[in-house]
């Protein structure tokens, strides 16, 4: 398997676990019971696992290590916030408020990642 085709499979995957993260959303938003299956609480197990793993090999294939590349320690610092948000917004969020604000902070850092593997910028918005 070629450097491409890990880095194609990895944006798949970040597609499939940012939209499946916001379906979660939605569900969390109407208080769904769907999110109590346990089919909902494994995907994005299985998906962030691969994410990592594509991640973990892209990383090692082209010697671009976090704390040495700045772009890369960013996305892994906003990985571990979105990581943290999510949880509030899906789980740990005592209030309906306090998930909605969560989840949209999560999306914003989501982005944020995205943001920042496309340009390689720590701030890629200025």
């Amino acid at each position: 398997m070629n450097y491409f085709a890990v880095k194609h499979f990895h944006i798949a995957c970040v597609i499939v676990s940012g939209s499946f993260f916001c379906v979660r959303g939605f569900w969390m938003l109407r208080d769904s019971l769907t999110l109590n299956r346990r089919w909902v609480k494994t995907v994005p197990h299985v998906v962030d696992t691969c994410l990592l793993g594509s991640a973990l090999t892209m990383a090692i294939w082209s010697g671009q290590y976090p704390f040495v590349q700045n772009w890369l320690t960013a996305k892994v610092v906003a990985l571990v916030i979105y990581i943290a948000l999510g949880a509030i917004a899906l789980k740990y969020g005592k209030t309906k408020t306090v998930r909605i604000c969560a989840f949209a902070a999560a999306l914003s850092t989501f982005a944020y990642i995205g943001s920042v593997a496309m340009t390689k910028q720590v701030i890629p918005f200025l």
